[in-house]
């Protein structure tokens, strides 16, 4: 079997690492990839948004399934494209990746299903965003409509951070993103990572997990692509994800199948569990990273099979294993991150890693038979125990061994459930 993953992140890392260990699948190729993918298939150097170019590739290379890491090349069309072609490929269609690209689109079909979310308003004009503002008091959630790499949600303490925030985003701060802006209500409570397979009608969930996106210990300052995860999430409990898979996952499904845009792929409900239940604060359409690195280490079913079922309507035939225990991911930064960061730093210590701690590779690049930080987020140490507290001492032992300059990294992963 010959596989195409999409994408250069972690995410993308840790996929192609369990892909790789089904025994029918003898080629595995990654564009544009990154070293640390390259130890694991060929890297192609392909643009993620280079859809023709990737659909003319798996044609040449009779590429059987194909798997998509980020969200850009979902919501432009990247499905459609290879379906077009004939070729099967891991994702929801261009109409049903809305619910990431939209969330003035996800918002009002939560509200059409019934879906329990932050109530909110949308708006295309700084002046009416600005008079809805001075109409509220406290902490409000200000959002770019489109997608902003995970930096276009501003949690703003009070009104004047909330109109700098909205003023940012209609100047051009997330382009074309940020043109339409949803304002909503602040929720609070636990927030939880719900990745669940869907094949355009049966739904089910992967393990909850719970992903730390301020850049700070204690989660304080700015919010990032996700500084590190960990997973199962203990206060999760049996009655919550029954609540959360009728209440949320099965009617988004529904909701979506009914407007002719049937969901197949993962869908990701980032929840916050409410005094008054769990309620939605966003959809992705595809893996989280990085709740993803975590979760592959804990996954003992085939991830080729799992695929395989979504895309065939068999779902409902599958029963995901999962290994004991927990596992956790800790995100190594560069210098700087989350805002302007340095690239090119050497990267050492990885011949140094403890055994059972996988090292995923996000932000790399090879310069002159180095190793070399290229993006913000630059490496996640990811391990698995017995319990939560074992994982992280042994993904903490994996990135203390790492060295390179301005590294940066939360050492409160999983506080909250310890």
């Amino acid at each position: 079997m010959r596989i195409l993953v999409v994408g250069s992140g972690g995410r993308e890392h840790a996929l192609t690492w369990k892909l790789a260990q089904n025994p029918q699948v003898n080629k595995i190729y990654c564009a544009p990839g990154n070293p640390g993918i390259a130890e694991l298939a060929s890297c192609v150097p392909l643009k993620v948004d280079d859809i023709a170019g990737l659909v003319n590739f798996a044609r040449q290379e009779k590429i059987d399934l194909t798997v998509v890491g980020p969200e850009a090349p979902l919501v432009a069309g990247i499905v459609d494209a290879f379906e077009a072609a004939g070729m099967a490929i891991f994702g929801p269609s261009r109409a049903a990746a809305q619910l990431e690209g939209s969330k003035a689109f996800a918002k009002e079909m939560m509200v059409q299903a019934g879906i329990p979310t932050a109530r909110h308003a949308t708006f295309t004009d700084a002046g009416a965003t600005f008079a809805y503002l001075e109409s509220l008091s406290g902490p409000v959630v200000v959002k770019a409509d489109g997608l902003a790499a995970g930096k276009g949600v501003v949690v703003a303490p009070d009104i004047t951070t909330a109109r700098e925030a909205v003023k940012e985003m209609f100047a051009g701060k997330f382009g074309a993103a940020g043109q339409r802006v949803v304002i909503e209500e602040y929720l609070e409570g636990e927030e939880v990572s719900i990745l669940a397979l869907c094949d355009g009608e049966t739904v089910v969930p992967l393990m909850p997990s719970q992903d730390h996106k301020r850049v700070g210990e204690g989660d304080t300052g700015p919010n990032t692509g996700g500084m590190g995860a960990y997973a199962p999430v203990p206060f999760y409990t049996p009655a919550i994800a029954r609540e959360v898979e009728t209440a949320i996952l099965q009617p988004t499904v529904r909701a979506m199948a009914a407007a002719g845009h049937p969901y197949r792929g993962v869908l990701y409900a980032g929840l916050m569990l409410t005094a008054q239940g769990p309620k939605v604060l966003e959809y992705n359409c595809r893996f989280g990273d990085p709740e993803t690195q975590p979760m592959m280490l804990l996954l003992r079913s085939d991830l080729v099979e799992l695929m395989l079922a979504t895309l065939q309507g068999r779902l409902g035939e599958v029963k995901i294993e999962w290994h004991p225990g927990a596992a956790v991911g800790v995100v190594l930064a560069a210098d700087g991150y989350p805002g302007p960061y340095c690239k090119g730093e050497v990267i050492t210590g990885l011949d140094k890693v403890p055994v059972g701690v996988e090292v995923f590779q996000a932000g790399t690049a090879r310069e002159q038979g180095q190793l070399v930080t290229a993006g913000g987020r630059v490496l996640c140490a990811t391990a698995r125990g017995e319990s939560l507290k074992q994982a992280l001492q042994q993904a903490y032992a994996g990135a203390e061994v790492i060295h390179f300059a301005g590294k940066h990294y939360r050492r409160d992963i999983g506080w909250r459930a310890l």
